[in-house]
């Protein structure tokens, strides 16, 4: 199975830690979308680790990071700076979304 996980809130790193470790443990592949105010999770080194994990494919919505003061110049490679098509292609390709 294939999980999205649409991160639009700041609130909930531990949430998506749990559920990205548990999907990978079933071998299930993560797509993590970060957008609005889950862009500034990417200045927290435990949501930027996942990126580093097998299985788990990470971007987000360089526009929104930008509105949001969040910098994004020294993150890994591994985590796609986008737009709102890497959401589109994350609901196409997952089976299941969620959205924190």
């Amino acid at each position: 199975m294939k999980l999205g996980i649409l991160v639009n809130s700041d609130r909930h790193l531990e949430a998506i830690t749990g559920m990205t470790r548990a999907a990978l443990a079933k071998d299930h592949e993560v797509f993590l979308f970060a957008m609005d105010d889950g862009t500034r999770l990417l200045a927290d080194p435990g949501y930027v680790a996942l990126c580093r994990l097998p299985g788990v494919d990470m971007s987000f919505c360089q526009e929104s990071a930008t509105r949001k003061g969040v910098s994004f110049d020294a993150l890994p490679e591994a985590i796609a700076a986008g737009s709102q098509l890497q959401n589109a292609m994350m609901v196409q390709k997952a089976d299941r979304i969620i959205v924190l």
